[in-house]
């Protein structure tokens, strides 16, 4: 077989070197109707305030797990436009622990910035994230948003960590490091976090009413330096080091498209790391519309300066009247299950 010239690559060096920290997005979106109708604007204010709030250098890389053309197009477009690094589109939805299988394999940091497509980072988010991750012993994962209800599961490695220090057992690692319970989380945040998740908020707040905050702090007598941290993470955003979360990622595939992420946190409990979150609330679970909270937010970081290309964005809103069909008796039960059933006809 002829062969024409030499591979112009031959012999030659590439200048690019991976930065330390990966920023790792996992997307779904297979239509713009129902549940996702609005998906899309979440999406893109997500990743505009990730590219606006985070200091280079840094590689993005986003792995696409069977989202419909129009969501494709648009990925396509950013990672034109240099604003993205890496891109993998899956042409099925292999499911959600399965993609962080691949996503965390090809990041090519060694620190991992994870986020579903769903999350608002504010400014300094990433340098608070690494000073906890470097700053306690044995962080697994750091999270960007204190939520009270997180705390509940995998929480062993830091139940062992405060009877150590109880007992006056601190080693090297530990030393300098004092734990507290308080009332940290403000309400006004738990509130957002029950919204954006679909719970009942008063709901939630009543099952939290009796919970405290574990709060750490570790001091440096050298420096005078401090950090604090609340204990507890979120498997929907999180920060952590490559050869952890490798670690803790199941090995079999279950075809399941949600699931496995409590087993994740557990898993690196199991492993003696704790999970973290910031004291203050540096990222903010969205949800899969924009209320007009979240919208104010955005114009006033500069994030956005219309109503998402264009499309009409449904304001979510607080304390709106509930639809007629849900104040049927039993009627929330049903309506569930259908959607249930919909949504495997639609998507499986």
């Amino acid at each position: 077989m002829a062969r024409i010239g030499i591979n112009p690559a031959r012999g030659k060096i590439s200048e690019y070197r991976p930065a330390k920290v990966s920023l790792a997005v996992l997307t779904y979106i297979p239509d713009l109707s129902g549940y996702f109708e609005h998906r899309l604007e979440v999406l893109q204010l997500a990743l505009a305030s990730l590219r606006a709030h985070t200091t280079p250098p840094y590689d993005l890389l986003i792995f696409d797990n069977g989202s419909c053309q129009t969501v494709v197009d648009a990925l396509h477009k950013l990672q034109t436009e240099g604003k993205i690094d890496y891109l993998v589109l899956s042409r099925n939805n292999i499911g959600k622990i399965g993609a962080l299988r691949l996503l965390f394999e090809a990041a090519p940091g060694e620190i991992i910035a994870y986020s579903d497509e769903d999350i608002l980072f504010y400014p300094g988010w990433l340098p608070a994230h690494l000073a906890i991750l470097e700053s306690f012993p044995n962080v697994g994962m750091v999270s960007g948003t204190p939520v009270r209800d997180a705390a509940r599961h995998a929480c062993q490695s830091l139940e062992r960590l405060r009877k150590e220090i109880e007992n006056g057992r601190q080693t090297a690692g530990t030393s300098g490091l004092s734990i507290s319970f308080e009332r940290r989380i403000p309400e006004e945040w738990e509130v957002d976090w029950a919204e954006s998740t679909g719970r009942d908020p008063q709901q939630h707040l009543q099952e939290t009413s009796d919970l405290k905050d574990m709060v750490l702090r570790v001091e440096k007598p050298e420096t005078g330096e401090r950090c604090e941290a609340i204990g507890s993470a979120n498997h929907f955003q999180f920060v952590g080091r490559k050869q952890v979360l490798l670690q803790v990622l199941p090995t079999v595939w279950s075809g399941k498209l949600m699931g496995h992420m409590i087993e994740l946190d557990q898993a690196i409990d199991d492993l003696g790391y704790l999970r973290l979150s910031t004291v203050q609330r540096y990222t903010r679970h969205l949800g899969n519309a924009l209320s007009h909270e979240v919208l104010e937010e955005a114009h006033k970081h500069g994030l956005m300066t219309g109503s998402g290309g264009g499309r009409k964005i449904k304001d979510k809103g607080r304390g709106g009247k509930r639809h007629w069909a849900l104040r049927l008796p039993g009627s929330r039960r049903f309506l569930v299950a259908a959607y249930k059933r919909l949504f495997d006809i639609l998507y499986r």
